[in-house]
């Protein structure tokens, strides 16, 4: 296989951390999180970056965090739910690795959303399914597209290994 920077791109509960480090395992790769990398760098949750300093705050920490982590090779990548909805970002991603969509639908996505707060987008319903409406449209410019919605991170990560691999 000759690429060497895969990121997952989807919506929140899409499994795209999961499955980050189940294929970065598989791949002898290094995993990164630009939600945990973001919450490293700021010394508090999203949630609480989203109240304290709001979603503009964020988006710019995310990006510069993407930024930083193109100079990282052999890694796979899970993105924030928003993040390949930024055309900026999506170039970004897409000159830098492979773009790979995990779709689930907002119905499977929902339901593997823990209910501990820490997802700021996810407290109002509709606004989640506008929200998820809205970026469905950007994960489609993914380079590959997996239909994630009963397949576990093991039967995924095989997908693309074989997918690549080809």
């Amino acid at each position: 296989m000759s690429i060497d920077k895969i990121y997952l791109v989807g919506f929140m509960g899409a499994g795209k951390t999961t499955l980050a480090t189940t294929l970065s395992s598989k791949l002898g790769w290094q995993t990164k999180d630009t939600d945990e990398l973001v919450e490293r760098r700021e010394g508090m949750t999203v949630a609480d970056i989203f109240s304290k300093r709001g979603e503009l705050y964020f988006r710019a920490v995310e990006h510069t965090i993407l930024s930083e982590v193109v100079s990282i090779r052999h890694a796979v990548v899970a993105t924030g739910g928003g993040t390949y909805a930024d055309p900026t970002n999506r170039l970004i991603i897409d000159r830098d690795g492979v773009s790979i969509w995990l779709d689930v639908s907002l119905k499977r996505a929902t339901e593997r959303l823990p209910d501990d707060g820490l997802r700021p987008l996810a407290h109002d319903h509709s606004r989640m399914e506008k929200l998820f409406h809205t970026r469905q449209a950007s994960y489609r410019h993914a380079q590959i597209r997996l239909d994630a919605e009963h397949a576990s991170a093991d039967e995924l990560s095989h997908q693309i290994v074989d997918r690549l691999s080809a």
